[in-house]
């Protein structure tokens, strides 16, 4: 099963999604059954590494993450079972991109927890990227229950 996390450009959400749940599945011996990469919608970051907050961040829950950040491309709703958008417009906007085929599996990313949107920290300070890690880590666990019952 192959997950891929979306947001605006590649460098706060998508790879902090991105980097917990690879940390995540790692931690429960999952590897060989789960793999993720992230997107961005939009493609003014490509080849960046993920902004420094979201790194920080990651970093303080002692995960590592590796990432240059990259635009959805059409492929990407072939090779990936799940495509999980942060917010509705990254949402609306896969669903727009996405054949017909592969819509079913455009979804939002806090879905299994109750639904809304992962606010986009970019423009505020390090409290907007904790808030973001506590509510992507919740998703994570449940979206990795939800993957492997």
């Amino acid at each position: 099963m192959r997950v891929l996390f979306v947001c605006l450009g590649n460098i706060c959400r998508s790879p902090m999604a991105h980097g917990l749940f690879a940390h995540r599945v790692a931690e429960r011996g999952l590897t060989d059954r789960l793999a993720c990469d992230s997107a961005g919608t939009g493609g003014w970051h490509v080849g960046e590494t993920p902004d420094p907050r979201t790194l920080a961040t990651l970093r303080r829950h002692g995960i590592s993450l590796s990432h240059r950040a990259r635009q959805v491309v059409p492929e990407d709703f072939e090779c990936f079972d799940l495509l999980l958008a942060m917010d509705g417009n990254n949402h609306e906007t896969l669903l727009s991109r996405a054949p017909r085929s592969a819509r079913d599996r455009v979804r939002r990313m806090l879905e299994p927890i109750g639904g809304g949107d992962v606010a986009d920290p970019y423009y505020g300070g390090p409290d907007g990227f904790e808030t973001n890690f506590a509510q992507l880590d919740r998703a994570v666990a449940a979206w990795i229950e939800e993957l492997t019952r």
